[in-house]
């Protein structure tokens, strides 16, 4: 069983990454706080033809990043979820405890290594 100063350790550091993460997420995005919808941003470089296609390619870069940090965010807020619900540490698969020290290395973790392997 987790101690509640190692629960305590992973919550801040779950939530000082979810910051950081929904940082980089509002440098590419405009967020929508009502609907908690994303709107990626389409960049202006210019009207040249090369600056355009440079748009695309930045705007495509982004969609993909805003996919990526949208997906961290999601991991870091079901683990979060179950903190609050005191099931942190708990494989959402199959009930077993997650070893510490992969919650110390991957404090979102909500499978344990088993039920992840399973999935890969």
């Amino acid at each position: 069983m987790l101690s509640k100063d190692f629960i305590a350790t992973r919550k801040v550091e779950l939530d000082t990454k979810k910051a950081e993460l929904e940082e980089q997420l509002s440098s590419i995005v405009k967020v929508d706080r009502q609907n908690t919808e994303y709107d990626s941003n389409f960049p202006d470089f210019g009207d040249k033809e090369d600056e355009n296609a440079a748009e695309v390619a930045a705007y495509q870069n982004n969609l993909s990043l805003e996919e990526d940090l949208k997906f961290s965010i999601s991991r870091i807020d079901k683990a979060l979820h179950s903190i609050a619900h005191n099931t942190y540490g708990i494989c959402e698969k199959c009930g077993a405890e997650i070893p510490i020290n992969r919650l110390e290395v991957f404090p979102q973790a909500t499978v344990c290594m088993s039920c992840k392997l399973k999935v890969e």
